[in-house]
């Protein structure tokens, strides 16, 4: 490939087309690339440096509050997954079915997992005999199959990458209590590691998990103003434990149902990370899942490997052992300008400039991502301040995207509001609701828009609120908006 084919090539603005936008800076930073069969992708090594970044910080989370990791199979006996009628109805359209291994036609087909509570559930059922094993608390990571009609990469994929934990607990309370502790850990996770600022509440009974109690769910606002589910923690009751049969002998010596919760984060989270960070230039990567945190850039003027490049070596040793994850790119074919705009498009938080009479002068330029500003700082302090300044882009790309989220959240009484804003205006619409599902189905319906979440922290509430769409007593504030 010639220099000029490996030029950095323009973005299209996302003003003038958000989705062309989106998948241009996919392909154009190497995050993932599609795949011959329809609907899947490749995550390329960037893209997976990504994920791996996100997977290490959130599984030190799940962790230390107690979870262990385990893995379950692929393949999940379609007997198992009929067990529980309301799941099996919800992800009946999107199941994959093996039927053939090797030669051999099977006696029963093999569901790929959609998800794995029908395959665990029947494990647990042979490993609970009393309330001493309770609570179980596993995690998995693992890959999970989705036969989807329209696919966008990151966002909706054939087949993704998760983390899904299964909990049995001995009482109600106590699952309640681990999934909204989940709910938490979720919500505490993204606006700390990536930067998103989100909402947490509860799923209307139309939206939850198939064969959930109840659904929890974190919802993000994307810098396109459509809303982004990015976790989701689900109380199961009984349900599951009831069809696979998970019984305990209780402290009174009674045999009882195990409570259950499922939880779980998903790849789309990268996509997210897009979304919401990006710019007209590319990316902009929240310091924390960087791949590369800082790149180093000798300016090649004169005798610079002679003159540049150990000086910038020595910056380079000096950072990774300061914790950094930092890059020196001392390719000869590319200028220095082509590199910073390289870097640039790759949303690389930092840049760090070194030329001679940087050298001469015992500094270098380093350069922020998110803001462009530049700043001067001597070679001897250059771990400390750029450790600094990976913390302060971290909270400013957090600060500009709850900015964003709250310019673009409004209020709706009536029903003709509420329709011309979810049309005219980008973002949430909060408002009130009577709890039915005519109300739900019908805005839905006219609108496009949805109930993303019922907010679990409460909003003063008017003396007499009533829902949007029928003017009957409202039951709930709810936030609506046309999302992915």
């Amino acid at each position: 490939m010639s220099k000029d084919e490996r030029l950095v090539k323009q973005i299209t603005p996302k003003t003038e087309d958000f989705s062309r936008w989106y998948t241009e800076v996919i392909q154009k930073t190497e995050l993932a690339d599609y795949a011959p069969m329809k609907g899947m992708m490749v995550i390329r090594p960037y893209g997976y440096a990504i994920w791996e970044n996100i997977q290490r910080l959130l599984d030190r989370r799940i962790k230390a509050t107690g979870h262990v990791n385990a893995y379950f199979p692929l393949f999940i006996p379609e007997s198992f997954l009929q067990k529980e009628a309301e799941h099996v109805q919800g992800f009946s359209p999107e199941v994959a079915w093996v039927t053939v291994g090797g030669k051999e036609e099977l006696e029963e087909r093999l569901a790929v997992r959609p998800t794995s509570e029908a395959i665990i559930g029947p494990m647990y059922s042979r490993w609970i005999k009393s309330w001493r094993d309770l609570p179980v608390l596993i995690n998995q990571w693992a890959n999970i199959v989705r036969w989807e009609k329209v696919t966008r990469p990151f966002l909706r994929t054939t087949e993704f990458l998760w983390q899904e934990g299964h909990t049995c607990h001995e009482t109600a309370e106590e699952a309640e209590d681990e999934t909204l502790r989940i709910l938490a850990m979720y919500k505490e996770f993204v606006e700390t590691e990536l930067a998103i600022p989100v909402i947490a509440g509860q799923k209307t009974l139309r939206e939850k998990f198939a064969g959930a109690q109840m659904t929890y769910a974190i919802e993000a606002l994307m810098s396109d103003g459509k809303a982004l589910q990015m976790g989701t923690s689900h109380n199961l009751g009984q349900h599951f434990s009831k069809a696979f049969d998970i019984k305990f002998e209780d402290r009174n010596q009674t045999l009882q149902y195990v409570w259950q919760t499922s939880w779980g984060m998903t790849t789309r989270l990268v996509g997210a990370v897009i979304m919401a960070h990006g710019d007209d230039s590319g990316l902009r990567l929240p310091p924390r899942v960087a791949p590369v945190q800082a790149v180093i850039v000798p300016i090649s003027i004169g005798n610079w490997r002679e003159s540049v490049l150990p000086a910038a070596r020595t910056a380079e040793d000096a950072l990774k052992s300061a914790g950094v994850r930092v890059r020196l790119d001392a390719r000869e074919e590319f200028t220095p300008g082509w590199k910073f705009a390289e870097y640039e498009m790759r949303g690389v938080p930092v840049r760090i400039e070194v030329g001679p009479r940087d050298v001469k002068a015992g500094q270098a330029v380093l350069v922020r991502r998110d803001t462009g500003t530049k700043e001067t700082v001597a070679l001897d302090a250059l771990p400390t301040r750029l450790l600094g300044l990976l913390g302060e882009i971290q909270a400013t790309l957090f600060r500009e995207a709850l900015a964003f989220r709250e310019a673009n959240t409004h209020g709706a009484r009536t029903y003709e509001e509420f329709t011309a804003t979810v049309e005219t205006r980008r973002g949430f619409v909060k408002s009130y609701w009577c709890g039915g599902d005519a109300c739900e189905e019908k805005i839905k319906n006219e609108t496009m828009a949805t109930i993303r979440v019922i907010p679990l922290e409460t909003e003063a509430r008017p003396e007499r609120a009533v829902c949007v769409c029928c003017g009957k007593e409202a039951k709930a504030l709810a936030y609506f908006a046309r999302a992915y």
